[in-house]
Formats: C-alpha cells, structure tokens, sequence
C-alpha cells in the first residue's frame, strides 16, 4: 500500500490510496493525520509492568524518546543546517500515542510546530515510537514501529526533500525494535525484531525504501535478543545481549558483537572472523563477555566508533530485573576494542536498569556520556538528573564533567545522540513522573554553549525558541 498525505492549511489533509509491491500485511494507515502541525511538544509518558513495591513500575515515566533500541531518531543534514528529530508524542489529554517529527534549525536556534505523522489511537505504547533516516536525496524516512505481531508498522517517506508538511506511506510489513541504515549508494539495510518464539534479529535491505528483500535472521539464541546498532562509513555493526531460555523474558545476559560492510551478505567478528547466520548458540565468535557466568544482567543503551573505527559499547549490568535497591548495584560500563582485545571500564552507578544515556567520541579524543547517571525526585525509577561524564584516555577513567539538570519535579529519560549530531544539538531526551502519569516534556543540550532548552510544550507561532532552562558553563 502507498498512502499519500497532502499537507493542507492547519488540520485538514488528503489521503490517496494506490498498491505497491508485497508486504506482510495490507494495511493501511487509514487513520493517519500526516501534515497536521500540533501546538507544542508534549511527549508520551508510558509504564510496563506493576511491580508491587513503592516503585509501581519495572520502567515508566516520559518515555518520548523511548527505547535505547529505536535508532536513530535524530539525524543531522548539513545540506540545510537541520537536525530532524521524531519521537513519541501524546494529545493534551494524554490518552494514545502520536508520532511526530520536527526539527533544529541550527541557523536560527529555533523550532517549528511539530507535525503529526500517524496517530496510534489505540495505545499509549512507547514501544511503538517512530525512527528516522534521510536518503541521499534528501528525503526525511519515518519507520512507525509495532510492538510485537500486530500489523501497525509503517514506513513513510517525505513528498519533498529536507521537508516535513506532505509524506507518502511506501511499506507496511511488520517490525519492531526499528534500526534503519542510509548506506550511501547502496540503500537501507533495516536491521529489526521480528517475534517469533521470542525476539528474533533480522535485517531487510532496500535500494529505494519501497521493495524489500525478504527477512533474514541474523541471530535467535534461546527466547531471543536486544540490540543495538551504528554505522561507520559503509559498515554497519550489532551489539546484542540474550535472554537465557526458561528464565522469562525479564531477564538479558552476555554481550555479543558483529558487523558488516556489504549490506548483510556477510557478517564477522570485529577481529574479521565469519559469523555464520543466523547465530543460535550461546557460545558462538561474536560473544565478547560472558556475564551470564558472573550473574550479571546486561542492558543495551548505545554503540559508536573511535576514530579507527574501532566499537565501542555502552551498557548498563544489574543484579536483577525489579526496581529498588536489591538489584544493584547498576553500573554503566563501556566495551572498547582496541584493535587487539576488548577493554571494559565502569563509567559509574545509577539506580535503575532503565536510566539510559549515549556515548559521544569527539575529534579531538575526548569521549563523553550524557545521562541520567544522578538521583532523580523518584530514585529507583527510570531515570533522574542528566550529567555527561568525560574520558581523555579511551574510557579507562571518567570524570564527572557537568550535571545538566537540578532540582526537576520529575525525572528526565532516555538522552538520545543524533546521527551525524552536531554540538548546539547535542542529545534530547524527556521527562516524566517515575510513578504515577504526568505530563513529559522534551529537552535538549546545547554543547556548545553549555545550555539545556526546553522544546516549547505550548505554542502560538509558527517557530519558536526553546526555553532556556539551565546553563552549566
């Protein structure tokens, strides 16, 4: 199915259907209000699972930049000095998911109303937060996830290039856990979950985003898999952990590390040994440490690159799955491999298996973490007060360099890095009550200057300036 938005003056837009190509599923994104510009940015606030103590929830909270497995969801396109960004957004009365997309204008500092891409009505499940790429045209790739089996997963594509006001739906086959790669040249390789006994890897690849490749299987060891994924040049790498069968899906373990640099049709260790797909083996070449042994959990956040190219994983362990103090200590770790061997580092501890920041590596050497490593007015939920932390020796120590938030009424979640991200807009993440439903706000860190602005929650313009919310330079 194609389904073309025409975006027209404020809240009125066109829907035109046509058939295209195979999918999973036909459906159409039938309720779609693509071309709408919204008053302010609002984001989704969502919780999983009661735990039965004074935590409420395993995770919860302003969960708009949810989850650490949805990348990317911003990206920087130097062609227009814009970084474009989507996320999870909700209607004022907070009750159903909205995937929305705006940008950064970095001539101006300012932003524009947000526009609704699709509106969920029927959930308010972060899980199902949109990703996005650009082509090498310029045209803006929106991947509306699903969670789980369900058929509401959608790829739309912008009318024009660099231009958020008119998109056309191109696919609709399902996934979840959504990682679309740009590969320049060459097209996307979509690296997703698909469930299937579990949570499965897989990856499709496309030269135009609109025909697909069938699904291939990268790895299901036991119930299946978390990953994460980043490209560097024209290669694309995987770090993943496991869920150890019979021990529920609550519990993850191990660290597992492969790549490719030709679009999936092979797949090696980061020492160039081949990895056979798809990988169904605890013990198999891509698994760089064995904390299942160690009883420690292991929670994916974020995969970069130092200058040679060489991977570098952040990752949180943890004593158990609930919230509170019995499961730590919790800490924020980083795997390196130096070209010989991998190194690990502790960075520092958090409170809660769900607190979720990025790693940064400069041209200069300097590697950065930006998160909510600091207790928040709800300690033991997800999230707290945002600090980055610096290392100048490839992570062996780390200082704490600012604390970017102090004294908020609800913790901030989920610092995301844009692709290609530049300083004055450095990460954004969310806020949110760690108990109980509220409102989320969106913020942002502008390295440069050493600033946190507030996206707009409110607005009567066309663009505005983000609120100025604290300066720590």
């Amino acid at each position: 199915m194609i389904v073309r938005f025409l975006s027209l003056p404020m809240t009125l837009a066109v829907a035109v259907l046509s058939v295209i190509g195979p999918a999973d599923s036909a459906v159409a994104a039938d309720d779609a209000v693509f071309g709408t510009p919204l008053d302010g940015y609002r984001g989704i606030w969502y919780a999983n699972q009661e735990t039965g103590n004074e935590y409420v929830y395993k995770y919860s909270g302003g969960l708009g930049t949810y989850c650490a497995k949805h990348i990317p969801q911003s990206v920087y396109a130097p062609e227009v000095d814009k970084t474009f960004f989507v996320y999870g957004g909700t209607t004022k009365e907070g009750d159903s998911l909205q995937e929305m997309v705006s940008y950064y204008d970095h001539k101006t500092g300012q932003v524009p109303r947000p526009v609704l891409v699709y509106h969920k009505k029927d959930t308010t499940d972060a899980h199902d937060n949109p990703v996005l790429s650009i082509d090498s045209d310029g045209h803006l790739w929106v991947f509306v996830s699903a969670h789980g089996r369900g058929p509401k997963s959608f790829i739309f594509k912008s009318l024009k290039p660099y231009d958020i006001s008119a998109f056309e739906q191109v696919a609709n086959f399902n996934f979840s856990y959504p990682q679309p790669w740009y590969i320049e040249g060459q097209g996307f390789i979509f690296l997703h979950t698909w469930y299937e006994g579990g949570r499965g890897m897989y990856f499709r690849t496309s030269s135009d985003g609109k025909e697909w490749s069938d699904r291939v299987q990268m790895s299901h060891i036991d119930q299946g898999h978390y990953q994460i994924s980043w490209p560097w040049k024209n290669r694309v790498g995987s770090a993943f952990n496991y869920h150890p069968e019979g021990k529920g899906l609550n519990f993850r373990t191990n660290l597992y590390y492969m790549h490719t640099a030709d679009m999936g049709e092979t797949w090696t260790t980061v020492d160039g040994r081949p990895v056979t797909l798809p990988v169904t083996t605890i013990e198999n070449p891509a698994l760089i440490h064995d904390y299942q042994s160690e009883g420690r959990l292991v929670y994916m956040k974020d995969l970069n690159y130092d200058s040679e190219g060489n991977p570098v994983i952040l990752h949180v362990t943890s004593g158990g799955w609930v919230s509170g103090p019995e499961s730590g200590p919790r800490r924020w770790r980083v795997a390196h491999w130096t070209g010989e061997a991998w190194a690990f580092h502790t960075i520092t501890e958090s409170d809660n298996n769900y607190d979720m920041g990025s790693i940064f590596i400069g041209e200069d050497g300097i590697w950065r973490v930006v998160g909510p490593t600091e207790v928040g007015p709800q300690p033991y939920n997800p999230g707290g007060e945002i600090a980055s932390w610096v290392s100048a020796d490839q992570g062996k120590t780390w200082t704490r360099e600012h604390q970017l938030t102090a004294g908020s009424e609800r913790n901030h979640t989920y610092a995301r890095r844009p692709l290609h991200g530049q300083d004055d807009f450095y990460t954004i993440w969310a806020d949110g009550h760690g108990r109980q439903a509220s409102d989320s706000k969106l913020f942002f860190y502008n390295q440069k200057a050493g600033e946190v602005r507030q996206l707009p929650f409110d607005m009567t313009d066309d663009m505005a300036t983000p609120v100025l919310v604290n300066t720590v330079k």
